[in-house]
C-alpha cells in the first residue's frame, strides 16, 4: 500500500537539495554504520513511497544483485592480509576483500534505493520549475528522459495487450512467429517513441519555453517550513561533511581493516547523518501521528 508522503510537499529546492546530499554521501562514505545507516533508511523511505512494489524490487533485485556483488569481489580481488582459505585455482580468499564486496554492494544498494526515492518525489514538472530557467532546454531533456522508462513501459504493455487480442503478441505461435510479433511491437513503439517526442518539443515550442522573459506559473512557494527544512538539511551535511574531512569517519579496507577510533566525535558525527537520512520518514511519522490525532478528535 502506497502512503501519502509529506516529504514531496516541502519546495522543490529543499527536495532537490535533499537528495543531493544523501546520494552523495552515500557514495562517497565507507564507514560500516554510515553504509547500514544510508541502507536502512533508503530501504524504508522507498517502501514508504511504494509500498507493496518497493519490497518486491527489493527482494527481485536489490537483494540478488546484493549478493552478487558481494560474491564478486572476493571471487577476482585476493588482496588483504587476513587469509581465511584458498580457492580452487590456488588464490586466497581474504577477509578484507569479502568486506570491500559487501560494502560495495551496500553502497549500490543504497544508492539505488535512494534514486528510486527520487525518482517518487521529484517529478518532471519540479526539475523544470527548478531549471527550466536556467538550462531550458538540458532540463526539457532530463526531464523527458526521466519519465521515458515508466511512460514506455505503460505504452508497450497497453501495445502488447491490443496486439495479443488480435493473437499477434510476442507469446503467440512458433518461434518465428513470435519474433516476428515482438519486431512487429518493438516497431510501433520506436514510431511513438519519435512521434512523442516530436510532439513534446512543438508543444513546448508553441508556448515559447525556452524564451527569453518568458514567465509561468508556479504553485510552489518557499515558506518558513522550507526555510527551517533547508536550514536542518545544511545543518547535518555540514556536520558530516565536517567529520569526513576530519577523519572522523575513516574507514579502510585494504591492506587491513582499519577505521577511526570510536570516540563521542565520531558518534556526534554519525548521529548527524542518521538525522539527515531519516529527515523524510520522521516528517511522514510526524505527520501522521497529526492526522490521527485530528481523526480522533473530531
Amino acid at each position: 500500500m502506497m502512503n501519502a508522503d509529506a516529504f514531496s510537499s516541502f519546495h522543490p529546492a529543499v527536495n532537490f537539495l535533499y537528495f543531493a546530499a544523501v546520494i552523495g554521501a552515500a557514495m562517497m562514505l565507507r564507514h560500516p554504520v554510515c553504509l547500514l545507516l544510508s541502507l536502512a533508511c533508503g530501504i524504508c523511505y522507498s517502501v514508504y513511497l511504494s509500498g507493496g512494489r518497493a519490497v518486491r524490487f527489493q527482494l527481485v533485485y536489490m537483494l540478488p544483485m546484493f549478493v552478487f556483488a558481494a560474491l564478486l569481489n572476493p571471487a577476482f580481488s585476493h588482496e588483504g592480509t587476513t587469509t581465511l582459505a584458498y580457492l580452487p585455482n590456488g588464490n586466497p580468499l581474504t577477509l578484507e576483500s569479502i568486506l570491500y564486496g559487501v560494502s560495495a554492494a551496500a553502497t549500490i544498494v543504497a544508492v539505488v534505493s535512494w534514486f528510486n526515492c527520487y525518482s517518487a518525489v521529484m517529478t518532471s514538472d519540479k526539475f523544470v520549475y527548478l531549471f527550466g530557467r536556467i538550462i531550458p532546454a538540458l532540463s526539457l531533456v532530463l526531464s523527458m528522459t526521466l519519465r521515458f522508462a515508466p511512460k514506455f513501459m505503460a505504452q508497450i504493455r497497453a501495445v502488447s495487450d491490443a496486439q495479443r487480442c488480435v493473437g499477434r503478441d510476442a507469446s503467440s505461435g512458433g518461434i518465428l512467429t513470435r519474433a516476428r510479433n515482438g519486431i512487429t511491437i518493438l516497431s510501433i513503439m520506436v514510431t511513438w517513441t519519435l512521434e512523442n517526442s516530436i510532439e513534446t518539443a512543438d508543444s513546448m515550442k508553441s508556448r515559447g519555453y525556452g524564451l527569453p522573459g518568458r514567465t509561468a506559473f508556479s504553485i510552489y512557494r518557499f515558506d518558513r517550513r522550507d526555510r527551517n527544512a533547508l536550514a536542518f538539511i545544511a545543518l547535518c551535511s555540514a556536520a558530516v561533511a565536517a567529520g569526513a574531512a576530519a577523519g572522523q569517519l575513516y574507514w579502510r579496507y585494504y591492506p587491513s581493516v582499519k577505521g577511526a577510533p570510536a570516540g563521542a566525535a565520531p558518534v556526534g558525527v554519525m548521529a548527524a547523518y542518521l538525522a539527515l537520512c531519516a529527515m523524510p520518514m520522521a516528517i511522514n511519522i510526524l505527520e501522521d501521528r497529526k492526522w490521527r490525532a485530528l481523526q480522533s478528535a473530531a
